[in-house]
């Protein structure tokens, strides 16, 4: 980031202004590790700047840096984060010597002898990888868990299925029920909970099909089991999938790779996006 100084004023003062939702500690180890005036390394709290210099103040080290778990951090202020999740990693867990989303950040602010902790607010199958939030105390989780509808105005996965689907798009609406082994869909209104998907074709080829969904409703494999009902599975679905899945697909192909949500402390509009993942566009190139 370069900042042109506009008026006189001292260089902490500066870096509290650029980052107003920063924490004091974190705008000092800005100052610290990170600010440069003229090509030189300034950590001086009251250096004066004066109105036409440059101060030039370096990424965070940690952020979109891969984790431990091989988890970059696409966002984070001392409120929340956003995480891009990678596959084979369960969201949270009860059983402490699993390893997941929420531990791995618990040892991240561990590393950084930091007191906060990471709570879940929403969650992706082990299996889907994609934009994770994760709120940095309990009452921040519960804010976005209670008013997540009001919060969360757009959410949007790309997925690999078998087959075209016909039409290009629509929508698919159905109840879902927790089964024994899976979850059941049924089109007319069974007591289950109403799910609700949109779908749009964007790629084909003779085998596959790259389908844009977004989410009305968030309910537990929705994406999986609505793909299943009009026909065009997930590659590489255990549950929902082709028994004999052939496809030279190695992971269930479904990816979050939007997320976008009003702040539950500023009020900003934040979004996300991700690259749609190699893997998935390598099977339409030629």
């Amino acid at each position: 980031m370069e900042i042109e100084v506009k008026e006189p004023i001292k260089l902490l003062e500066l870096i509290e202004k650029t980052f107003l939702d920063s924490s004091r500690s974190k705008q000092k180890e800005i100052l610290a590790h990170r600010v440069y005036v003229a090509s030189r390394k300034i950590t001086q709290f009251d250096f004066p700047l004066a109105p036409g210099m440059k101060v030039v103040i370096e990424g965070d080290e940690n952020k979109g840096k891969l984790m431990r778990g091989k988890m970059p951090i696409v966002f984070e202020d001392k409120y929340l984060m956003v995480v891009n999740k990678p596959v084979g990693l369960l969201s949270s867990s009860l059983h402490p010597n699993d390893r997941s989303v929420i531990s791995e950040l618990n040892d991240y602010f561990i590393r950084r002898r930091s007191r906060q902790r990471a709570h879940v607010v929403h969650r992706l199958d082990r299996d889907t990888s994609g934009l994770l939030l994760v709120a940095k105390s309990k009452e921040i989780s519960r804010e976005l868990e209670h008013n997540w509808k009001e919060r969360v105005f757009d959410r949007a996965y790309v997925a690999v299925c078998w087959g075209t689907p016909v039409p290009a798009y629509g929508t698919i609406k159905s109840w879902l029920t927790d089964g024994e082994y899976c979850v059941e869909s049924s089109p007319t209104d069974n007591g289950g909970k109403l799910a609700i998907t949109h779908y749009k074709t964007l790629q084909k080829n003779r085998r596959f099909s790259l389908v844009k969904l977004s989410l009305e409703t968030g309910r537990r494999n929705q994406i999986r089991v609505h793909m299943r009902d009009i026909g065009h599975p997930l590659l590489k679905d255990p549950i929902y999938g082709y028994r004999d899945d052939n496809s030279p697909a190695t992971r269930l192909m479904l990816h979050a790779f939007r997320l976008c949500f009003y702040h539950p402390v500023t009020g900003k509009e934040m979004r996300f996006e991700t690259e749609f993942p190699d893997d998935f566009v390598s099977l339409f190139e030629n």
